[in-house]
């Protein structure tokens, strides 16, 4: 199957990028994944590229924030279930997972944006953290083998403000709500495998959990605010001057 769009094959370099990845069809064909942040531009793309491998995919998340919006061009032909909902609704979320009963989780439903953080920083925590947290929880309750994945950022390290490399093990820190609050996000994540998914308590429990430390992606189908090739094309669109916030950076 290959995805079209009425914008012109938008999505054939998923198609080329999914021949490349070889095994992929073999793990996910028919695989129940629970995906959160579906209707976002990462989670469209994820979306599309499970369905493309034969995953049955099951999308939570809120309406598209952004018009256009690549999620309406590939949900038809992805055949996925989509749940508008709130992740901060643990009631909801709670029943749409156990009535799914998944074998995986894709968690990337999130407040993503910096400078947004600091106008709602109460908002940006609690989406963040909290909603992980009510994933999470959610996951305890299935009787169910299930691997969740949680995605996060690469600013979760506290930021020395020197030209290195971070590692895994490095502290975590943070000083805008939005970073400060995908390190709490980390913590929540190593709460969770420690009290509940304990690895070395796997053939009890039956769960897995990693994070993921996510850096800035670009491509198709982003329409998102503060991220620059967006702010340049709309500009380049709307005949306006091209405002780089950080040109030194």
């Amino acid at each position: 199957m290959l995805f079209r769009s009425a914008s012109g094959d938008l999505v054939q370099l998923a198609h080329f990028a999914l021949n490349l990845i070889g095994e992929g069809e073999v793990f996910y064909k028919g695989k129940k994944i629970f995906l959160t942040g579906h209707t976002g531009f990462k989670g469209s793309w994820l979306m599309m590229w499970l369905s493309e491998l034969g995953a049955n995919v099951k999308g939570y998340s809120l309406t598209p924030e952004y018009q256009p919006a690549l999620f309406d061009i590939v949900l038809p032909a992805s055949k996925s279930e989509s749940v508008i909902a709130d992740i901060r609704n643990r009631e909801n979320l709670t029943s749409e997972i156990i009535a799914f009963q998944p074998d995986l989780i894709f968690h990337l439903a999130a407040q993503p944006l910096v400078r947004r953080s600091y106008r709602i920083p109460s908002e940006t925590f609690d989406v963040n953290v909290v909603g992980t947290a009510n994933v999470l929880e959610a996951m305890s309750k299935l009787e169910n083998k299930c691997t969740a994945v949680i995605i996060t950022t690469d600013k979760v390290y506290e930021n020395k403000e020197k030209n290195i490399h971070y590692k895994e093990t490095d502290a975590l820190g943070g000083y805008d709500p939005y970073s400060a609050s995908k390190a709490c996000t980390e913590l929540v994540v190593s709460s969770f495998r420690n009290s509940f998914f304990h690895p070395d308590q796997y053939g009890t429990h039956k769960k897995a959990i990693a994070s993921a430390r996510a850096g800035n992606v670009i491509g198709g189908g982003d329409y998102s605010e503060d991220r620059i090739i967006p702010d340049i094309v709309r500009s380049l669109r709307n005949d306006k001057e091209i405002d780089v916030r950080n040109p030194l950076a």
